[in-house]
């Protein structure tokens, strides 16, 4: 597996990984290489320094990589919260709400609630912004857990199902 820095034709830059050079090559050509920002397919490799990993580096970057994890986390949880506090809760009524809101039938406001998997496609498909909303709790409240691998480093699977 290789990971190429990336940049669209509107300069948007984002990071993805290919099998090898070759089958970068190959997806581009296809238009299947698509900037995550714009949708655009017109993506190029950016400049890039190349990763050398020496033994303590390799333990550097998982306690790096543990570091970014708990941080990731805990701006999950802020944003929740922020949510929380600033929109209004319409529980399993969140398709139609944001529906009649996006049609201009209800008052607009900031909502948040629960909707099925088929209702938030068809919110997607006529045009209403949606997001999910993360679960996450705090970092300090997080069970610690071991980072997840870095690329390239070996993994062990416990195949007992519990």
């Amino acid at each position: 597996m290789i990971r190429y820095a990336l940049r669209c034709i509107v300069a948007h830059e984002f990071e993805a990984w290919f099998s090898s050079s070759d089958g970068f090559d190959e997806q581009v050509a296809k238009g299947l290489v698509e900037c995550p920002m714009c949708g655009s397919t017109a993506v190029s490799k950016a400049i890039m320094a190349p990763a050398v990993r020496t033994k303590s580096a390799s333990t550097q970057g998982a306690e790096t990589l543990a570091e970014a994890q708990r941080a990731v986390a805990e701006a999950m949880f802020r944003l929740r919260q922020h949510v929380e506090k600033t929109h209004d809760y319409v529980g399993d009524t969140f398709a139609n709400e944001a529906r009649d809101i996006h049609e201009g039938l209800a008052p607009d406001r900031p909502i948040y609630g629960e909707a099925t998997p088929e209702e938030v496609k068809g919110l997607v498909e006529d045009g209403v912004p949606v997001a999910a909303l993360p679960v996450f709790k705090p970092a300090a409240e997080m069970e610690p857990k071991a980072p997840l691998p870095l690329p390239g480093a070996p993994v062990s699977v416990d195949k007992k199902l519990n």
